[in-house]
């Protein structure tokens, strides 16, 4: 058995290896100010306008927020920056982070982009994985009523047809060029269509080898036991499951539709039965790792040990192919390169796109962060342990 490397998230000077003395500090600067709820809100409204009004701030926001968070504006760019992190062992996980533009011909102009994603992430060895979402290629209120099992009309009928045409085509690219494909999560009001096109395509192109993931958000109460029928499902029908555990990312979305047409939430009670659950999705990816192969994307340090103290125990390579780890570009350095430094298979989920098309996603994450307990404490402490380490 391999020697096995000593593992800490606490290591400053191996997390921030990459970062120069300038990218520190600038990074202090951003986290300061994105800790603060009233400037993000004022920035979630304030951006927008300032775009729509013709104001030079690209320049700011791509020298700051959008340089922390994404890899570039063109493909290109990106590949640069996955070459960056190749340099440390990390992976990266290509995301067109442009938010999707309504209608037919918008779903069909973005079958080849991800396509090219594809083809170009098979010519370069540290892009083992893109990502899309469903809602980048069939529209909303398709997917409502699928998931509500009402009767589609024949044009709806032919509408999603062409749906699938769309995420076949990117699935067989996937699997010709053997690039993994990560299918986000959506609402849970459309995840049953979500659930159902994802299965289909890890039937037909998990045979011998993972291409296709299903997204399993821990946070949603009932996931944890979808994820074991998943897993059985796959196991009978003679293909390998695709399982990316996530926590979640639309709980205050959730919560606000429930209360307002009076269901019960599908929200886990506590962040303490969402931990619990997440965990234990680790542990049974972790136990089954001939019949499925895992990514464990999450900023939860927990749960990332966990995971990797489960392997050592179980004797399981630290590299082996059914195990990924992944953080989102510009955050938990301390998790992602402390584990490619022990040998780990991970990877930071890189989104890129032009400046403008990608603000709602940047906006997104802000708020997301301002809304993690303790997250931005974390980030900063860790950032400050390693600037005063340096300055010694």
């Amino acid at each position: 058995m391999e020697k096995q490397l000593p593992l800490s998230f606490d290591n400053t000077a191996i997390a921030f290896e990459a970062k120069t003395d300038k990218a520190l500090k600038k990074a202090d600067f951003l986290f300061s100010n994105i800790g603060k709820p009233w400037l993000v809100k004022f920035g979630a409204i304030m951006t927008p306008l300032a775009f729509k009004l013709r104001l030079p701030i690209k320049g700011i926001i791509k020298s700051t927020i959008f340089s922390q968070f994404c890899g570039g504006e063109t493909l290109e760019e990106a590949a640069h920056t996955a070459l960056q992190l190749g340099n440390y062992h990390v992976g990266v996980v290509l995301d067109y982070g442009v938010e999707a533009m309504e209608g037919e011909h918008s779903y069909d102009a973005a079958v080849p982009e991800f396509i090219r994603a594809i083809k170009y992430a098979a010519s370069k060895p540290d892009i083992p994985f893109i990502a899309i979402k469903i809602t980048g290629f069939a529209r909303f209120e398709l997917l409502e009523k699928l998931h509500a099992r009402e009767t589609l009309t024949p044009q709806e009928q032919q509408e999603y047809t062409r749906v699938r045409s769309r995420v076949y085509a990117i699935a067989e690219a996937a699997a010709q060029h053997k690039v993994g494909l990560l299918i986000d999560a959506e609402e849970s009001w459309i995840q049953g269509p979500v659930d159902e096109l994802t299965d289909e395509m890890m039937s037909l192109f998990n045979k011998n080898t993972v291409i296709v993931y299903n997204t399993f958000q821990m946070y949603c109460h009932d996931r944890f036991d979808f994820l074991k029928v998943s897993l059985q499902k796959a196991t009978q029908a003679g293909y390998l499951l695709g399982a990316k555990l996530v926590r979640g990312a639309y709980m205050e979305k959730e919560n606000k539709r429930a209360a307002e047409l009076n269901y019960p939430t599908p929200i886990q009670p506590s962040k303490a039965a969402t931990d619990k659950d997440y965990d234990a999705a680790v542990q049974l990816c972790i136990d089954n790792l001939d019949k499925l192969s895992v990514f464990i994307g999450t900023h939860n340090e927990n749960s990332c040990m966990l995971a990797a103290r489960t392997m050592d125990s179980k004797g399981i390579p630290h590299n082996h192919p059914h195990v990924n780890f992944s953080q989102l570009l510009g955050m938990s350095d301390n998790i992602t390169f402390n584990l490619a430094h022990a040998g780990y298979h991970v990877t930071k989920y890189l989104p890129y796109g032009p400046v403008k098309d990608v603000m709602p996603y940047l906006i997104r994450r802000a708020q997301e962060n301002t809304s993690i307990a303790g997250q931005m404490g974390r980030e900063l402490g860790l950032i400050r342990k390693e600037l005063k380490r340096r300055a010694l």
